[in-house]
């Protein structure tokens, strides 16, 4: 239970980087919506990414990773879809910021993963 948590916050954590980091990316809720975000970047990253992923193995293969990278975008976008019936208020303007947000949410991830030793 203890490693859902740390996951969940270490989402939501890169997420406020990336809102912070990121012209385009944009928050207006309330300090613990951003944990709620964190929770559902994990349900869109567990449930949807793999198959997103596994249909777009070619791809991937064929850009020697960096399609990965529009993966990830893609899912930030999914989250901030997902977020607007819920009232949470993250708000991506658009496929670039979601690139360059999805970059800093990678790298904070891996860097707060590191950091407090939770591992996927």
């Amino acid at each position: 239970m203890a490693h859902f948590v740390m996951r969940i916050m270490i989402n939501a954590l890169a997420i406020a980087a990336a809102i912070k980091l990121v012209n385009g990316i944009s928050f207006t809720g309330e300090w613990w919506q951003i944990i709620v975000i964190g929770l559902l970047f994990g349900v869109v990253n567990t449930l949807i990414k793999p198959v997103v992923t596994f249909f777009s193995l070619p791809l991937i293969v064929l850009t020697l990773g960096i399609f990965t990278l529009v993966v990830n975008a893609l899912m930030l976008m999914l989250t901030a879809y997902f977020s607007g019936p819920f009232g949470l208020g993250l708000h991506v303007d658009g496929f670039w910021p979601a690139l360059w947000g999805s970059i800093i949410v990678s790298l904070v991830s891996i860097l707060l993963s590191w950091i407090s030793g939770v591992r996927r």
